[in-house]
């Protein structure tokens, strides 16, 4: 059996604090809230694309959006 020293943490005491962030950050505000905050953003974002000028960066930013998406569309599939 493995002890764990008092600096170490067990993945579930990690999952728990993750699920205790996600709580508080949908306490904010709903899942399809988020989502349509989110689109807003990125709207905004490429919107202003022109005047930022090129960012060799843009392919990764579109792909954390989705991916928050998609966070937040699993989410919401989870209370129904």
């Amino acid at each position: 059996m493995t002890t764990l020293s008092p600096t170490a943490e067990s993945p579930d005491s990690r999952h728990l604090a993750f699920g205790r962030e996600v709580a508080e950050l949908l306490a904010q505000s709903s899942p399809s809230n988020w989502i349509d905050d989110l689109w807003d953003i990125y709207t905004g974002y490429m919107l202003a694309q022109k005047e930022l000028g090129y960012n060799p960066r843009a392919a990764d930013v579109f792909t954390s959006f989705k991916e928050l998406v998609f966070f937040f569309q699993r989410v919401e599939g989870m209370k129904g």
